[in-house]
């Protein structure tokens, strides 16, 4: 780790770590074994900022780090302009088959480098902010600006005109329902959508033009395209086999219409199990979406194409455990007057055997270890050394994991008893 780290990203990365979860920022100051794909993931944000569009699909076992990739992707999309949403797909919550549902989860959790979540009534304000300045009648520079989205999707920009004459004249309930409505939110009032001259809610097709009506405010706000995660699409395995049918064709009218170039500026990401891609109860089911993203992997893995249209994540090794371990604690101490005794007392050689322990706990199956590792090495190791000067762990500290801290992967994962295991 290089650079001075600020107080606040040195602190959330260490409270989530201490929770077991993954940091929703600061994870450049965690990535190990991602250089590989810098070059490739670069060029192609580098194609969605100025005006194209793509896709890609991330496949990986469980643990084996695909909502770190896709929030590591998302951070240095974040750092060169670009807004990022992420959205985790499940059958109850937000079922893929439904675009109008997704639509409304990307204006909740969409951030950019300024903004957090929710970023959307921020981004309209810098929309309409951007549009005002530049000299002409706003109503005719929103008709010229959506006039694609206008011929699919016109209640688009007459809710956005709406929005504004509210603001106008200090209306803030109409304007906030508007937004609202602007957002794929169901049942705003009757009173407020007859007010703009809307009518109705957002359905399955839509949401495609309230999509590319949000990129084209994207675009417009300093912000040259959206990354789209859609994480654990591989729920879509378990639900009923007619929601699973409309859900994968779902995302293969999405595909197609990136490719059409309908949304300038998007980059979608979906993240998977390989059982998901390969499996008959997962991509196989719909043949033209398993072409669309069909990559070979016969090869090593150390020959795996970046540039390809889907990308396998290796998962953990124990050398890249380590890695990780190492950054994490000399993070910790930069921020800490003990910062010596920290890298002295949890040397190189302590977290190696730390790695080995917490791995040794869960059956040696190194890839679903990295959150327990962590967690442990954060809550048990580095806060009782930062605040006990006597603490040891090599004296005062052995191993323990019951099943209540173990996520259901890890649980499976857990093959031999912890009271076995030397640290």
């Amino acid at each position: 780790m290089s650079g001075v780290v600020s107080i606040r990203r040195r602190r959330e990365v260490i409270d989530a770590l201490r929770r077991g979860t993954v940091p929703h920022n600061g994870l450049d100051l965690l990535a190990v074994g991602l250089s590989r794909f810098e070059a490739a993931l670069d060029a192609e944000l580098g194609t969605a900022r100025s005006g194209g569009a793509s896709f890609k699909a991330v496949r990986g076992e469980y643990g084996s780090g695909k909502t770190f990739f896709s929030r590591w992707l998302g951070e240095r999309a974040k750092k060169s302009g670009m807004a990022v949403a992420e959205v985790q797909i499940s059958e109850t919550e937000t079922p893929l088959h439904k675009l109008e549902t997704v639509y409304r989860r990307v204006c909740e959790s969409m951030e950019t480098a300024e903004f957090p979540p929710s970023a959307f009534r921020p981004i309209l304000d810098a929309w309409l902010f951007a549009l005002e300045s530049e000299g002409e009648s706003v109503d005719a520079v929103v008709e010229k600006r959506l006039a694609e989205v206008s011929r699919t999707t016109p209640a688009f920009s007459t809710a956005l005109r709406g929005y504004r004459d509210a603001l106008l004249r200090g209306d803030e309930a109409t304007a906030e329902g508007l937004v609202a409505w602007l957002g794929g939110q169901p049942h705003v009032a009757a009173a407020i959508r007859r007010e703009a001259g809307v009518r109705g809610d957002l359905d399955h097709f839509g949401a495609f033009g309230f999509l590319q009506g949000l990129l084209t405010v994207l675009r417009d706000s300093d912000h040259p395209g959206l990354v789209l995660i859609l994480d654990e699409v591989e729920t879509l395995q378990r639900v009923r086999t007619d929601v699973r049918e409309k859900a994968l064709n779902a995302l293969r009218q999405l595909i197609d219409e990136i490719d059409s170039g309908r949304f300038p500026g998007l980059y979608l990401l979906i993240t998977g199990t390989p059982a998901f891609f390969d499996g008959a109860q997962g991509l196989q089911r719909l043949p033209p979406l398993a072409q669309r993203l069909a990559t070979d992997f016969t090869t090593e893995e150390r020959f795996d194409n970046p540039r390809a249209v889907q990308l396998r994540l290796p998962g953990f090794s124990q050398s890249l455990l380590q890695d990780v371990g190492q950054a994490v604690r000399d993070l910790y101490a930069s921020g800490t007057e003990s910062a010596e005794r920290i890298r002295t007392t949890v040397d190189d050689a302590y977290i190696a055997d730390l790695a080995a322990a917490v791995a040794g706990s869960l059956g040696g199956k190194v890839g679903v270890a990295p959150r327990l590792f962590l967690k442990k090495l954060v809550g048990d190791i580095l806060d009782r050394v930062d605040q006990f000067e006597e603490f040891d762990p090599r004296r005062h500290y052995k191993l323990t994991v019951g099943n209540s801290e173990l996520n259901d992967v890890e649980q499976n994962a857990a093959a031999t008893s912890v009271d076995d295991i030397e640290l």
